[in-house]
């Protein structure tokens, strides 16, 4: 998640200074609007009318950098938004910038709904984060500089005194040294394989009277930050250094009687793009885990390296990596940002955001029976993290203890590195339980995790399917089988977010219990359609992709504006991820002319251009990023009076539309519908402190305050949630 401020985003063409911000306290972006173009209302597939999706995404982050820079915000979780964006920085470069670049040589002539071909996009994304870079690093020297006024202090080289160097000297012989392996780079020894992300230094050395190449990989085993001794310090408080600093300084006692001419620091991004062929995939699992392996030899996206490398050491990586020197930046900057979540461990509460303690829905302890009890009846609301995550586990842990539970049936995505859930799946297994569970082994970055999840799972006789090649399943389902007096019962969860403990108390989701028997026998179905050879067409409530999403998401829309036409009040509320899909632009613009007012609160990119006359006039778009990720998705409609509400995986982009098995689940309860929309929709809709507005230029910039107090939907969620339980 990452970008610069002062500069305008690299398809808007016009400057955007930076305000003084509220009461002088923040930034606020700006910028002087070029002239707007005339639309013809008839055309919609005009260039004109779309953002760009990859320089949306750099706008997107440079609204998470705007929250390394805001005051509002304590001073570590400042410095937790810095290292998201560096994080995000090099997904993009490992994803999208790879991707474009494939393309490209291919010679694969891609042109974007907003008219950009592949090498025109490519071009304007790497001037556009080179920009970024040059932002993050500006912003690290303004945290660096107020950490170290509350006592947190990283030393540069020339600040250590003869006895911290003897220090870290000593540090480096006892703790870093066994852990490196110098590389030699001659006839002899072949180019050294590196990493993706990694951080290597490119030593010069003179050897048998003759100057040669050496690499020495900074470990990512050991902390980047190294603490030093009060004592030594020669600043009160905390004090670190980095390990790539010790490394350099050190360098000699890895090359015992050879002259070191130089070192120089580099970081490399290689592709990551998972490409699972469908008709090579005949078994899903080891092609995967063989795709994997290919992958750590992926082509390089991005290459920085020092401001100071000699063209010949950088023609040396540049030949050598079989690349080009147009992945190739140069920088006086720090490498690697992301790394600068080590500092936000420090355990310095007041420069943190305040705990909160969320509220549990029921007892993870609670009686099975008497909650498959309560849930025959009622349905139940969960909305992360202000709620526990602990009732989903919760229901899942009854569904294990509870004898009259005959199967239960589960899909899992991004599960974490230590799931409670998957021990409770074994133990189902193997107290004779029917257990069927659908693991997405393409899950992106989650991919060897989930293949070691799988294999246990399928170790202890759990029935595991990998879902297709040619499609992601992004769905979030859980399903349990219940042998009642009456007959089997069956009860349900389903979600926007992934079943992660972890996540879950950072990401903002929100999952429904129920038992509605449409839609369990919906759910039941999409099982069957994942598990076996269904070609189910038509479902009763649930809206499932890619069968009939975006068809009846299409009529849902489309009928609200017929409401608009017919002279009723219409009104449309959708929250995601992002906005991408160039037709499904196209029936919200439609939808616009016709007069329906539509709220976007759009996380991330955002390819629609609102308020256009005659086009997108009645059409807002907002972004909030905040202490927690946005991640819930959920689609209001007015519906002439008669609402009706939305949850699930699904974003409005061609993927999520087309190339996965998503599903949205209606919430028929009146009562949670209204929560939902009263409460949650809402509190966002109101926000004037960490809402973003887009404006048609393709601009983000601050909501006016009209002098009332400035609302921030979050704070207002937390102490909502809070009171509600008192």
């Amino acid at each position: 998640m990452d970008q610069s401020p002062e500069t305008a985003s690299a398809d808007s063409g016009g400057e955007r200074p930076r305000g003084s911000g509220r009461a002088g306290s923040r930034s606020v972006l700006r910028r002087v609007p070029p002239p707007q173009p005339t639309f013809d209302p008839e055309d919609l597939k005009n260039p004109a009318l779309y953002i760009n999706r990859e320089l949306s995404w750099l706008e997107f982050n440079e609204r998470v950098l705007e929250q390394a820079r805001d005051p509002l915000h304590p001073l570590l979780e400042r410095v937790k938004f810095l290292a998201i964006v560096g994080s995000n920085l090099d997904e993009f470069f490992m994803i999208r910038v790879a991707t474009t670049s494939k393309k490209l040589k291919a010679g694969v002539e891609d042109i974007a709904p907003d008219g950009m071909s592949t090498d025109e996009q490519l071009a304007a994304v790497r001037t556009r984060a080179s920009k970024m870079f040059e932002g993050m690093a500006s912003v690290w020297r303004d945290l660096r500089r107020q950490l170290a006024e509350e006592g947190v202090h990283v030393l540069d080289r020339d600040a250590w005194t003869p006895g911290l160097r003897e220090h870290l000297a000593g540090r480096f012989a006892r703790d870093i040294s066994p852990v490196l392996t110098p590389l030699a780079f001659d006839p002899g020894h072949p180019f050294p394989f590196m990493s993706n992300r990694s951080k290597n230094f490119a030593v010069v050395v003179r050897h048998g009277g003759r100057t040669k190449f050496a690499r020495v990989k900074v470990p990512d085993v050991l902390p980047r930050f190294m603490p030093i001794p009060e004592s030594l310090s020669p600043l009160p408080g905390q004090t670190f250094v980095l390990i790539e600093d010790v490394i350099r300084d050190n360098l000699h006692e890895l090359f015992h009687g050879v002259e070191i001419k130089r070192a120089h620091l580099f970081r490399l991004i290689r592709d990551a793009d998972l490409e699972v062929e469908e008709d090579e995939a005949d078994d899903l699992l080891e092609t995967v885990d063989r795709s994997l392996k290919q992958l750590r030899r992926g082509a390089l996206s991005l290459l920085r390296v020092q401001a100071d490398m000699p063209s010949r050491v950088l023609q040396i990586l540049i030949e050598n990596f079989e690349t080009t020197d147009d992945v190739v930046l140069r920088t006086s900057d720090p490498l690697g940002f992301a790394d600068w979540m080590e500092l936000t461990r420090l355990h310095r509460p007041q420069l943190k955001d305040p705990p909160f303690s969320p509220h549990a829905l029921w007892r993870s302890d609670e009686d099975a029976e008497g909650l498959f009890e309560e849930l025959r009846y009622q349905d139940q609301l969960v909305h992360h993290p202000y709620d526990s995550f602990s009732p989903v586990v919760g229901f899942v842990r009854a569904a294990v203890k509870d004898p009259h539970v005959i199967a239960i049936k589960m899909t899992l995505y991004r599960i974490g590195h230590d799931s409670p859930l998957v021990d409770l799946l074994i133990e189902a297994a193997e107290s004779g339980k029917q257990v069927a569970v659908l693991v997405e082994l393409k899950a992106r970055f989650d991919e060897r995790n989930n293949i070691v999840w799988a294999r246990r799972l399928e170790e202890a006789g759990v029935h595991v399917v990998y879902g297709w090649a040619s499609l992601k399943t992004h769905a979030k389902l859980c399903l349990v089988i219940r042998q009642e007096p009456d007959g089997v019962q069956r009860y349900v969860h389903t979600a926007t977010g992934n079943y992660n403990a972890a996540t879950a108390k950072v990401y903002t989701d929100i999952g429904l219990f129920t038992a509605n028997p449409d839609i369990v026998a919906d759910v039941s179905e999409v099982f069957n359609h994942l598990t076996g050879y269904s070609n189910q067409r038509e479902f009763r409530r649930l809206l499932v992709a890619p069968i009939g999403l975006r068809t009846r998401l299409t009529e849902l829309i489309t009928r609200e504006a017929g409401h608009a036409k017919q002279g009723r009040a219409a009104h449309i509320i959708i929250k995601v991820n992002a906005v991408t899909d160039d037709r499904m632009i196209r029936v919200l613009y439609r939808a616009s002319q016709a007069g329906v007012r539509i709220d976007i609160i759009a996380r991330g990119i955002c390819c629609l251009r609102p308020g256009i006359p005659d086009i997108s006039e009645h059409i807002h778009v907002r972004s909030i990023v905040g202490r927690f990720l946005e991640h819930s998705r959920a689609f209001w409609f007015l519906n002439g009076g008669n609402d009706e509400l939305y949850i699930g995986s699904a974003d409005l982009m061609e993927r999520n539309l087309d190339r996965r098995v998503e599903t949205l689940c209606p919430v028929l309860d009146p009562d949670l519908r209204r929560h939902v929309r009263d409460v949650v929709l809402q509190a966002y809709l109101d926000d004037t402190q960490a809402a973003m507005i887009l404006d048609r230029y393709g601009a983000y910039s601050r909501p006016g305050l009209s002098g009332s107090e400035p609302v921030n939907a979050q704070r207002r969620l937390i102490e909502h949630y809070s009171q509600a339980r008192e």
